[in-house]
């Protein structure tokens, strides 16, 4: 399946050809947003969310220098970039309470249950774990969203933004792969945007394998699937 031959996307006047899987990608920087999926210290940092929850991290610091580079080549570029930061409440209001099924389901409310010394600590909004990474700070003309949930279209105003802003295609990077990345890059697929995964600067949640599954489900059935490089040098060449 991944063997196929290329084929031509549309193209319009001004587009970029960035490197991609299965096929070349025409991007047009004036309709392209970059989002970058949590990169706050609950899921890169020592002592954050992931790692008390004994995730590995091992490749957080390399994640964090390619989503840098990645940021970088878009701002040069003149592409709008979206951060993501997930999480509630410190009251744990937003996170939906017994009768939802992320009370159930994520690991950081279980974990503060486990350990009521956490409670209010992970992922709660004005906490260290909550915000964004030093490295990783927003600029004037940069959109925040505050995501409850997984998905970033899921509570949020991101499609409004979006749409008023003419974006068609998004790029993503960031944490983990297999959750937060994907499940906004599958509910971007539903609603008719056009997204690329930037693979190597994207960590995931649990094993290497889960990583590799998301890339093979983008590259297969969601989008396409980029490297940091491909869009540095689409910018130096810029």
């Amino acid at each position: 399946m991944t063997d196929r031959a290329p084929q031509d996307l549309p193209r319009v006047e001004g587009d970029l050809l960035l490197q991609a899987e299965p096929e070349p990608f025409p991007l047009l920087p004036a309709r392209t947003a970059l989002i970058v999926v949590d990169m706050q210290n609950a899921y890169a940092s020592r002592e954050g969310y992931l790692d008390k929850a004994g995730f590995d991290l091992s490749g957080a610091q390399s994640v964090i220098d390619k989503v840098a580079q990645v940021v970088a080549a878009a701002r040069m570029l003149g592409i709008t970039i979206v951060w993501f930061q997930n999480g509630w409440d410190p009251e744990g209001i937003e996170a939906g309470g017994p009768g939802s099924p992320n009370h159930w389901k994520s690991n950081a409310l279980r974990l503060m249950r486990e350990q009521p010394e956490l409670e209010g600590t992970l992922l709660a909004k004005g906490s260290w774990d909550y915000a964004l990474l030093p490295q990783m700070q927003r600029a004037p003309g940069d959109i925040l969203i505050q995501k409850p949930r997984y998905g970033g279209f899921s509570g949020t105003q991101l499609e409004m933004m979006l749409r008023a802003r003419g974006i068609r295609d998004i790029l993503f990077c960031g944490v983990a792969t297999n959750v937060c990345v994907e499940s906004t890059l599958r509910e971007a697929f539903h609603r008719e945007f056009w997204p690329v995964l930037v693979e190597d600067a994207c960590w995931q949640g649990g094993p290497r394998f889960v990583h590799d599954a998301t890339v093979f489900n983008v590259r297969s059935f969601f989008g396409w699937v980029a490297k940091t490089e491909a869009l540095t040098s689409l910018a130096r060449k810029g």
